[in-house]
């Protein structure tokens, strides 16, 4: 009997153990949680004085310290002194630990060392964040979390608001969110089968739920944004239906100019809601084509889009429309405007690109560290980027997977919530209605008899 219940134990334990291999490859989430975690949180606990003296993350103690450990205390050697642990809290994805920084450190002596950190404890990064002056959160993440990126839940209460779309994952495990009213016009760019789509699609989606009109302008005859159309305010898919729309999105912004005149205040959130005009999102799937002229004839038109272009992203955030940008390249070559409005254009998020110098048109300028970072992305792992602010800051994102099925899918289930903008009317897509002839019958046939 005992060499039955050996045996048992045994065939328990090479289950568990095959079980717990099996969730390290395919559910790294489970395996964190129920394995990693535990042991991350132990070898924190035990090294965590020692790790932080040898990275030099240590200062010498104030001169009272020193003299209640010498006099007071148990007459034992002054030790340096680590930035002291306030919370450590685990979650499904790493471990983020808080920390209070003595006199003598900053944040960026921290950041320095999150390489030895990360190798120190075990885990698969560390990156530091200053939460407010005196303390920094280490968010440490157990495996890589944008191999098979699963969005979180919830969105922490600081980056909630009327004008925010989760888009995709950081590779800290947060959500990467487009703030708009913190960064109304952004720029994108990336190869062919890069991800670039990807990102629009999980974008508009995440726009199609919110009470704002999408304005679509895909000069490549609407093969990309036409299947939104249920859910578009207005579509352009020419460059000379793209002029007109343009045209008429600034009498739109002058309008609306006007409107916070009369009331006195100087942005649209300021408004009453009962007065307040619906905040416009325009999407430019291909921005080259709005530049790029085949004849000199067409040069004006050229020139004329532009201008509005820069006007609209100079002024048309206080009246709540937003430019979203996306291209292959985007740089002084296109012709005269193109740095004007890539200048005012404050986030970027550029995928996996042909060439360095596209790197530097929508890195260059605010984060030059982060163009090593794009360079570096693998043709394998599409929807990687590199997003970065006008603050100088930057991480690594990856957009979940989504096909075009899904996305048309959900601008129809959104379609109800399209506002209906009487300037933007004569651009109001054409939504076809399945005919009666593809759809079901409804008359029960009945067999002929003799």
């Amino acid at each position: 009997m005992s060499d039955v219940a050996g045996v048992i134990e045994v065939a328990g334990a090479l289950s568990a153990a095959g079980g717990l291999g099996f969730a390290k490859v395919r559910a790294p989430r489970v395996f964190w949680s129920v394995a990693g975690l535990p042991v991350a949180r132990v070898r924190f606990s035990l090294t965590y004085r020692s790790t932080m003296d040898v990275c030099g993350l240590t200062v010498q103690p104030s001169r009272l310290r020193a003299f209640m450990v010498r006099n007071l205390g148990r007459r034992q050697d002054v030790q340096p002194v680590p930035p002291r642990v306030r919370r450590v809290r685990g979650s499904s994805t790493g471990m983020r630990v808080t920390l209070r920084l003595p006199a003598g450190l900053e944040p960026a002596d921290v950041a320095a060392a999150s390489e030895r950190l990360r190798h120190a404890w075990g885990v698969h990064s560390v990156h530091v964040v200053e939460t407010k002056p005196g303390f920094v959160e280490l968010r440490m993440t157990g495996y890589d979390v944008l191999a098979r990126v699963k969005m979180p839940r919830r969105l922490p209460r600081t980056v909630s608001g009327p004008m925010v779309v989760p888009v995709a994952l950081r590779e800290d495990g947060t959500a990467f969110v487009r703030d708009y009213k913190k960064i109304p016009h952004s720029l994108t760019l990336g190869a062919n089968q890069s991800g670039k789509s990807m990102f629009q699609r999980n974008l508009i989606t995440g726009l199609a739920k919110l009470p704002v009109g999408l304005i679509g302008i895909d000069c490549k005859r609407g093969v990309e944004q036409r299947g939104y159309a249920p859910r578009l305010s207005a579509l352009a898919t020419t460059p000379e239906e793209a002029s007109a729309l343009l045209e008429v999105l600034i009498g739109e912004m002058e309008e609306r100019f006007d409107a916070l005149r009369d009331h006195g205040v100087s942005d649209l959130w300021a408004l009453p809601a009962k007065v307040r005009p619906v905040p416009l999102v325009v999407l430019v799937d291909e921005v080259a084509e709005l530049f790029l002229t085949a004849a000199k004839k067409d040069e004006e038109r050229r020139d004329r889009m532009v201008m509005h272009l820069v006007r609209l992203a100079q002024m048309a955030r206080a009246v709540g429309i937003y430019l979203e940008i996306c291209g292959q390249r985007f740089g002084s070559e296109l012709g005269k405007g193109a740095t004007m409005l890539r200048a005012q254009l404050t986030g970027r998020v550029v995928h996996r690109v042909n060439d360095k110098q596209t790197a530097d048109m929508g890195l260059g300028d605010i984060a030059p560290e982060a163009v090593f970072a794009v360079t570096t992305i693998a043709p394998d792992r599409p929807g990687v980027a590199v997003a970065g602010d006008s603050s100088g800051g930057w991480s690594r994102i990856r957009t979940p997977e989504m096909s075009p099925a899904e996305a048309v899918a959900i601008c129809r289930e959104y379609a109800h919530m399209t506002p209906d903008v009487a300037a933007l009317a004569p651009f109001r897509p054409v939504v076809a209605v399945p005919s009666a002839a593809s759809a079901p019958s409804l008359v029960k046939p009945v067999p002929a008899t003799k």
